[in-house]
């Protein structure tokens, strides 16, 4: 990282929540005939970095503008620490927002606009100021307090944007999207600060994204949306390593999806099944598989060369498509290719293959 250290400074005090940071109980919003949240139950826990994960028109910025005050249920309740606020204006909320966009004042410096919500608030000069030394101390920029928003890049704006959130010290904090305008690089670079901020700050945070690798990187816990619903909640590990459904699995990374007969044929079991392509290994045709392996003989028609690691597309005999990564240690793009075309034999353990709730 480039920027100026700051100085060692306590980040401050959050105040405590109630048992749930967050609760959402029924939460239904329709758009005349549209229903974008379908009965959403949900709790956040006081100091947790949770993520609402999905694609676009999931439901998941809907829920964080109900959640905020910027939309009304239709039906069901919004609670924080305890309290119903169902129909409280967002002012009247404890909560602040960061968006993609920042909405930083261009005309004023990092510290005045840090300051402004204190300043509407009428919080005296001095603690103003003190207020917002240390939040620029938590995000790292406490030697840009007088620069102005275009003297920033990217990621130093959202981490004024971030400030100007933290120094109200609200008990949960909604981040809507926060990266996605940055670049990549930026973009994994801020992803570790935020949950670096976010664990010195010990606020709740709840994050929304339709990016699979920020869920995973930054959450304790993911809900993941699918048409307005939560498919399933749990931890990174619990949602990658243990999908619920199809959805789920296809959607939080890649994975391989094994049903009907060929699910029969290849596991000896009817039902909906999934597997990662990082778990499977590729072997030779008279390479027999362990006795608590399961595998499937196909033959690989297509190399994807990906730099650190390749992508086999194998057709199997008994019908679908499978996909397998290998880390590529020492072959090169030149040398991946010869494989187009081999016999081979998938083989995973069976403790990998996850069976899906999809009726």
């Amino acid at each position: 990282m480039t920027d100026t250290q700051a100085p060692s400074s306590p980040p401050p005090d959050p105040p405590t929540a109630g048992p749930g940071a967050v609760a959402l109980q029924g939460l239904t919003k329709t758009f005349g005939a549209v229903r974008a949240v379908d009965g959403v139950d949900l709790e956040i826990h006081p100091g947790e970095f949770f993520s609402m994960l999905g694609p676009s028109g999931s439901g998941k910025t809907t829920v964080l503008r109900m959640i905020a005050g910027f939309e009304e249920p239709s039906s069901g309740r919004v609670l924080l620490g305890g309290a119903d606020v169902t129909r409280l204006a967002p002012f009247d909320r404890d909560v602040n927002t960061v968006f993609q966009d920042y909405a930083l004042f261009p005309h004023l410096s990092v510290r005045q606009n840090v300051e402004y919500g204190l300043k509407v608030k009428g919080v005296a000069r001095a603690e103003r100021s003190r207020r917002a030394t240390e939040a620029l101390a938590a995000v790292r920029l406490h030697d840009y307090a007088d620069r102005r928003p275009a003297e920033l890049s990217g990621g130093q704006r959202q981490r004024v944007a971030l400030a100007r959130a933290l120094v109200n010290r609200p008990s949960v904090l909604l981040l809507d999207e926060p990266l996605g305008a940055l670049d990549l690089k930026l973009r994994l670079e801020m992803q570790i600060e935020l949950k670096e901020i976010q664990r010195q700050a010990g606020i709740t945070f709840v994050f929304v994204t339709h990016d699979q690798d920020e869920a995973l990187t930054m959450s304790d816990r993911i809900a993941v949306f699918n048409n307005g619903r939560i498919e399933q909640t749990g931890t990174p590990a619990e949602v990658y390593e243990r999908p619920a459904t199809a959805f789920v699995a296809g959607f939080v990374g890649t994975s391989n999806l094994l049903q009907g007969a060929a699910a029969e044929q290849v596991l000896g079991a009817p039902g909906s099944y999934s597997v990662r392509p990082e778990k499977i290994r590729i072997a030779h045709p008279d390479d027999p598989a362990g006795p608590d392996e399961c595998s499937a003989a196909g033959t690989i028609s297509e190399v994807v060369y990906a730099g650190a690691q390749t992508r086999f597309l194998v057709d199997l005999e008994a019908g679908p498509r499978l996909v397998a990564l290998r880390q590529n240690l020492d072959e090169s793009s030149a040398d991946v290719a010869r494989h187009r075309g081999s016999a081979v034999v998938l083989a995973w353990r069976r403790e990998h293959t996850v069976q899906l709730n999809d009726q």
